[in-house]
């Protein structure tokens, strides 16, 4: 099945796995709504080479992710503007680390809001489109934390677990509706968010970025290497594709051996 001339939303998409994920769809000749903070330049810039590149239309909406009407306005104004809203991809995301007893309850009101309530909202608005239509695909970008944990991670571990709970049960609650929804769970992508915290390491520790690197790695995942960004591109591709429109509820593992052990 072609996805030429479907329309996507791919929220934090102005950077990371997002805009990746906004360029594998852009690639397939699906009309594509980017969202995320940035500057208005380098966004305008992205927009109109996407759009040029793959001959698609591809628009911005600046929709604060912890912020359910500016999320309902995102959704709808893709549906206006596009005719449709066929897949949605729901990966905007932020991280604080810290100990419990040290966590700033502002920094964990803030996780769960973007990281979890979001998808919730975006869902909420853009499910009975689908359901009218006979046909969507919702793509959930959770983590490897969404299936087990690390210390000082509380409020993305918790996000993220839930990010899997909610897939499943949109996943039933979508059976035989045409509409399908599942999750990716990706180990480390060397994303700017992941290049802060390595960066931040290597500070922390004395040692050069390399090696901040290679202990990341080695500390989880028995295959070292970074999954990229386009990987995950390719799996959200390939969830709205007709090849997996019998998978509901369902987690992609991409984490070079992670949660294998």
């Amino acid at each position: 099945m072609s996805l030429k001339g479907k329309s996507a939303i791919v929220t934090g998409s102005t950077s990371g796995i997002g805009l990746a994920v906004a360029y594998a769809f852009a690639a397939e000749g699906c009309n594509v709504m980017l969202n995320g903070f940035g500057d208005a330049g380098a966004i305008a810039k992205e927009r109109e080479g996407m759009a040029k590149q793959f001959g698609v239309k591809v628009e911005y909406n600046g929709a604060d992710m912890s912020k359910p009407a500016e999320i309902a306005d995102l959704v709808n104004k893709t549906k206006a503007s596009f005719g449709s809203v066929d897949i949605l991809v729901n990966n905007a995301g932020i991280q604080f680390t810290a100990p419990i007893e040290d966590f700033p309850p502002a920094k964990w009101d803030a996780i769960i809001a973007i990281n979890l309530s979001a998808t919730f909202h975006a869902i909420h608005v853009a499910l009975p489109i689908m359901k009218a239509q006979k046909w969507g695909r919702i793509i959930n970008i959770a983590s490897t934390h969404g299936l087990v944990a690390s210390p000082h991670k509380v409020a993305y571990v918790a996000a993220k677990h839930g990010i899997v709970g909610m897939t499943k049960v949109v996943g039933i609650e979508c059976a035989d509706t045409g509409v399908t929804c599942n999750a990716i769970c990706p180990g480390w992508v060397l994303t700017p968010l992941v290049q802060a915290q390595i960066e931040a390491r290597a500070k922390a520790d004395g040692i050069t970025v390399e090696k901040a690197n290679h202990d990341l790695l080695a500390e989880k995942q028995p295959q070292l290497q970074f999954t990229k960004p386009e990987q995950i591109g390719g799996l959200a591709v390939f969830l709205a594709s007709d090849t997996a429109s019998n998978m509901q509820g369902t987690q992609l593992v991409s984490d070079g051996g992670w949660t294998a052990q």
